[in-house]
């Protein structure tokens, strides 16, 4: 009981952060394009008082981790399309800044475990193989094309015009999309967060 509660509270704490760069490398992709607005909020912090979301960084988070996954969010951070310099793609790279870092953060902390998975405590292998997770979970999740998930800006881009309807209803409906997601398409989700942390520690 007592290891299980701890585990819960190192995943909520990992998630936090995690959730937090992810918000944060949007602000500074953003701003590496011309736009300053996440600046001028305060919002290009790792401060995660500057980004908690009730619901989404810390009752979500707990659910999923307990529930063997590991979800959540943080209060997007602010950005102008209209002050991009890269018209066409900027929303693109500001969306795909985001999964990326957390795919970064996996990789940084999966080649840990593979050098020092005979070396380091067991304690210390499983709290990185817990952010590995964590992080894979977030940026694939976060490349699903649907609102209000990055790869739907992604999917915004490439759309023709001619169905530019199809992004603008499934806007609409973002909860609805967001339930959908989180409780019923996990079971197609996990095969590929599984396949992503085997190939990042080698397992």
């Amino acid at each position: 009981m007592q290891g299980t509660l701890i585990d819960t509270i190192f995943g909520v704490l990992i998630l936090i952060f995690s959730v937090v760069a992810h918000e944060v490398s949007h602000g500074y992709a953003a701003l590496a394009l011309g736009d300053r607005t996440a600046l001028y909020a305060g919002r290009l912090t790792m401060n995660p008082l500057k980004h908690l979301d009730p619901i989404g960084s810390i009752l979500v988070p707990i659910l999923t981790i307990m529930a063997g996954a590991g979800f959540g969010w943080a209060k997007p951070v602010p950005y102008n399309p209209a002050n991009l310099r890269d018209k066409k793609w900027g929303d693109t790279k500001v969306a795909l800044a985001g999964p990326l870092t957390n795919l970064g953060i996996a990789t940084v902390f999966a080649l840990f475990v593979r050098v020092g998975a005979s070396i380091l405590p067991p304690e210390a292998v499983s709290l990185m193989l817990m952010i590995v997770t964590i992080n894979v979970v977030l940026a694939v999740f976060n490349l699903i094309p649907v609102p209000p998930f990055d790869g739907s800006k992604v999917l915004h881009n490439l759309l023709p015009y001619r169905y530019q309807y199809i992004y603008q209803y499934m806007e609409r409906y973002w909860i609805v999309m967001l339930v959908i997601v989180v409780f019923f398409v996990w079971e197609f989700i996990s095969p590929i967060v599984n396949l992503i942390i085997r190939l990042l520690v080698g397992a």
